[in-house]
């Protein structure tokens, strides 16, 4: 995506939210949805969680759509259309937006916001990777008409994900700051019953097939076919469109993942309701669900079964399901790491149910495609431009590449806007990436900010949010809180510098380092490979040189950028440099933006 976490995270620490907000949704449409659904995979890769916990990533970002987003009535068009401010705070930390496909790049490649090219695109499917492609197609000048067949917009953020996660309003007045752009959305319009794919493309000059994963899978159970089993997506649109779904007393879910914790946390917020019962394959510390999940829904009362499958839906002579059968699971994965689980056929658990809800993934409906290759439920693309067999017809999101996280699919969505923008123009949007080091002349960060620790996003009581389906759970940070987050931030783009030339080997650097990540040693510890030693003797006659020769050596999963190395040499042979790459985005090669 392209999304400078870090830039909004400092710019949040240093209290400049608006420009944390520009920084944030300049590449993402659906900035305010990621910072209260999304999966943060950049919190597995933040720095600072190998020191003692990543930086609160999605919440910050909560906090400053809060402040900004649609979700506040400012218009974000206004808002994100502005490049990042690159900016030199009074803490010497420089932050700004960087994106190759942020709105005013797309508006300068496309000529202006204004101009048309005249060009129709039509997309299946009004989810985050519809919306996506939409946003960025619309901004480049084209029409853009989206079909979708549900009665909203959102695709399974609405319908899937539950509005005690992801509030209705949030979602809607995003999806209407992509409409009041010019992108048409055709509600109730099912592609395949209403309208052929064949006409789609008649009718537009190109056609993205965006309409993700939304059938619940199956299972090969005795008695599935039992009245009350039903499937975990199917149950979760019936509640996103009507509110509610009438579950009997005894409710259980199977399934380890998140769409299996939407679920049995939906289903304890059914009236009638008194258990509800979750068994999944894995062990706790396998299962795919997030952690955070986990923990909230035993808060809320779900009864959670480890390391058992499903064997068996057993019914009452009227059809209606009454015990579920279940037989120990001995290992899910295989010694090569493949899903392959096997079990205990002798151990066996048998509870009495009224409902049971399978959430063990979802599969997608390419009944409606004709003309572009399918294979078992697949639209064969291309990876890196994801066109079809046919090259008017693209796809995006899950029915691309198999279900993901909404994040994946908003990239993708973006990345096909470019592949549709090629084909209708001719004109390749091509980002090309240069990079300089940019010198600070006194580093210095916030008083203690090594010591504060992650803390979790509040959340209302489980007593109090399990009351109904729109009581929202996190409540989010308070700016105090966000901005002593925010200074958790490590910097990890501001590099320690060592010019050998101007070091008097004091060994100052490594005294005041306060991780111990920097030693002197000599240069013979670090020359042992042959290679090394023969380009010596080539150069100097001789290795021996090496026995007095010293380096600096700096092991960076430990060192927190707090500059006390550079704040303390005498020389000037220590600096805290910071690595700003500018990518510039073409078109033709006739017009150029750069944004950083």
């Amino acid at each position: 995506m392209d999304t400078d976490s870090r830039g909004y995270v400092r710019a949040i620490a240093e209290g400049d939210y608006e420009n944390a907000y520009r920084i944030a949704r300049g590449p993402n449409p659906l900035a305010s949805m990621c910072g209260r659904v999304c999966a943060a995979p950049c919190e597995a890769n933040c720095r600072r969680g190998a020191v003692d916990g990543a930086v609160s990533i999605r919440a910050l970002k909560r906090f400053v759509t809060e402040k900004y987003g649609p979700e506040r009535g400012v218009d974000a068009n206004d808002v994100s259309s502005s490049r990042g401010l690159e900016v030199v705070t009074d803490s010497g930390l420089l932050h700004e937006c960087r994106s190759s496909t942020d709105f005013l790049a797309l508006q300068s490649a496309a000529g202006s916001g204004a101009q048309k090219t005249g060009k129709s695109v039509g997309i299946i499917g009004a989810g985050p990777a519809g919306l996506s492609a939409a946003h960025d197609l619309v901004t480049l000048g084209h029409q853009v008409v989206i079909y979708e067949a549900a009665p909203v917009g959102g695709g399974m953020l609405m319908l899937g994900v539950p509005a005690y996660r992801l509030p209705r309003d949030l979602l809607r007045a995003e999806i209407e700051a992509i409409v009041q752009m010019g992108v048409e959305i055709r509600y109730g319009v099912d592609v395949g019953k209403d309208i052929t794919l064949a006409e789609l493309r008649e009718q537009h000059d190109a056609v993205v097939i965006a309409v993700g994963m939304r059938r619940s899978r199956d299972l090969p159970l005795p008695g599935a076919d039992s009245e009350g089993v039903l499937g975990g997506v199917d149950f979760l649109r019936e509640v996103a469109l009507n509110g509610s779904y009438p579950l009997k007393p005894r409710v259980v879910v199977v399934g380890g993942g998140n769409v299996a914790y939407d679920v049995a946390r939906t289903a304890v917020r059914q009236a009638g309701v008194r258990e509800v019962h979750l068994f999944c394959l894995e062990a706790l510390s396998e299962m795919p669900a997030d952690e955070v999940e986990i923990r909230e829904g035993e808060e809320e009362g779900i009864r959670r079964y480890n390391r058992w499958g499903p064997l068996a839906i057993h019914a009452a002579e009227n059809g209606a399901c009454r015990a579920f059968e279940a037989k120990r699971c001995v290992s899910v994965f295989d010694h090569e790491g493949r899903f392959n689980p096997t079990f205990d056929d002798f151990e066996r658990m048998t509870l009495e149910v009224d409902q049971v809800v399978l959430a063990v993934g979802q599969s997608s409906d390419v009944g409606f495609v004709e003309g572009p290759d399918t294979d078992r439920g697949r639209i064969l693309n291309d990876p890196t431009t994801l066109v079809t067999s046919e090259p008017d017809v693209f796809v995006a999101g899950d029915i691309a590449y198999g279900p993901r996280i909404a994040i994946d699919a908003i990239a993708s969505g973006k990345r096909v806007a470019q592949s549709v923008h090629r084909l209708l123009t001719g004109a390749a949007l091509k980002p090309r990436k240069r990079g300089k080091f940019l010198l600070f002349n006194r580093f210095k960060r916030e008083e203690g900010y090594e010591k504060v620790v992650r803390e979790s996003v509040p959340a209302a009581e489980a007593k109090t949010r399990v009351q109904s389906m729109d009581a929202p759970v996190e409540t989010g940070f308070s700016e105090p809180a966000a901005q002593e987050q925010g200074n958790r931030c490590l910097a990890c783009n501001v590099q320690t510098v060592f010019h050998g030339d101007k070091c008097i080997l004091c060994g100052g650097c490594a005294d005041v380092c306060p991780q111990r990540c920097l030693k002197l040693v000599s240069l013979s510890r670090i020359w042992q490979n042959a290679n090394f030693k023969q380009l010596a003797e080539a150069r100097y006659g001789n290795s021996d040189w090496a026995e007095q020769q010293s380096a600096i050596i700096k092991d960076e999963e430990l060192c927190i950028r707090c500059g006390l190395c550079a704040n303390r040499c005498p020389t000037g042979a220590v600096t805290m440099e910071k690595f700003v790459f500018h990518e510039t985005l073409s078109k033709d090669g006739s017009s150029e933006v750069t944004s950083q």
